[in-house]
């Protein structure tokens, strides 16, 4: 294949494969910033509503099962029951846009409604998901990135080149992720 040949074929592929991944890259620009700052706000979720509670918790630990959070679920709220987490003195109870918290030695407690922030809650999910399908076209979206880097690495001649100044500006992008990694933690 000659120079002219490989220049061209790198341009089209850097091209198309840009095009047609275009969104995704936006999504997931625009919700990986986001997901940055999650310690400042919930990027998926805001609470519409919340409510304290109180509940009758058995003075026995050993009673307080998952049989027995679930069946508790059902005296806080209506909402369908999705599972729940332990950790120390306090549950958590999850439910379809909403969540609860108790302290499993008082019953003290409230519950958060919540509602998924439009357009950026459902690009955070895509961060997040476990969806066998999705978790192919995110693979196939990493060699397609990996491939836009590559072709671009050659599109550029003379003096603006990779070899001649790209290579530079690349070993310097790499630098700050090490910095990162292994300096500030």
């Amino acid at each position: 294949m000659s120079k002219k040949s490989r220049t061209l074929l790198n341009r089209n592929l850097h091209r198309d494969i840009g095009y047609f991944y275009v969104g995704l890259i936006i999504a997931f620009s625009i919700s990986g910033i986001a997901l940055n700052h999650r310690t400042d706000f919930d990027p998926q979720e805001y609470t519409v509503k919340t409510e304290q509670l109180e509940v009758d918790i058995p003075e026995d630990a050993e009673k307080i099962d998952d049989a027995f959070l679930k069946e508790l679920a059902k005296t806080i709220t209506s909402a369908e029951y999705r599972g729940n987490r332990r950790r120390g003195n306090e549950a958590r109870l999850y439910f379809k846009d909403a969540f609860a918290s108790v302290n499993l030695q008082t019953g003290k407690g409230e519950i958060e409604y919540v509602r998924t922030i439009p357009f950026l809650g459902q690009m955070t999910i895509l961060h997040k998901t476990t969806n066998k399908w999705w978790i192919w076209f995110s693979d196939i979206f990493g060699v397609a990135m990996l491939i836009i880097a590559i072709t671009g690495m050659f599109i550029a001649k003379g003096k603006y080149s990779f070899r001649k100044r790209g290579w530079v500006l690349a070993v310097l992008g790499l630098i700050f992720p090490f910095i990162f990694l292994f300096l500030i933690r």
